[in-house]
């Protein structure tokens, strides 16, 4: 008997989210197909030069966007962002520093701060109960 493995193959939309990048950036081949795992996984160690590009430069999702400005992505949206950013507009947002952007990363010093109490506090509780 022999085993027939399927290839597991994505959407575009899934494989550009795991990749990091902006799905309407990317090549026409790139959104109009579906993506093997392993087409991802060669993607991932040896990107090509438009992967590279969109990485470096944008624009970027909001998860990239939020990440590099340090903020939720619920942040991002209260902060009036909605579309996809380029690294340049992240960059000028940072010299800008406008107040909703202090505090959103103002907030989410916080968010981290807490996290780590919960854990530490959950972790002597652990402990005790050994």
């Amino acid at each position: 008997m022999t085993s027939h493995q399927t290839t597991q193959t994505m959407k575009p939309a899934t494989a550009a989210k795991k990749l990091g990048v902006y799905l309407e950036a990317t090549p026409a081949e790139f959104q109009e197909g579906v993506v093997s795992r392993t087409e991802l996984n060669a993607l991932q160690a040896d990107p090509p030069q438009w992967l590279q590009e969109l990485r470096r430069n944008g624009p970027h999702p909001r998860p990239v966007v939020a990440a590099k400005l340090g903020i939720s992505i619920s942040g991002l949206a209260r902060g009036g962002v909605t579309e996809p950013l380029t690294t340049e507009q992240i960059d000028a947002l940072k010299q800008e520093s406008p107040e909703w952007l202090q505090q959103e990363r103002a907030t989410q010093a916080e968010v981290r701060k807490e996290a780590v109490r919960i854990k530490e506090k959950k972790a002597a509780r652990d402990e005790q109960t050994g």
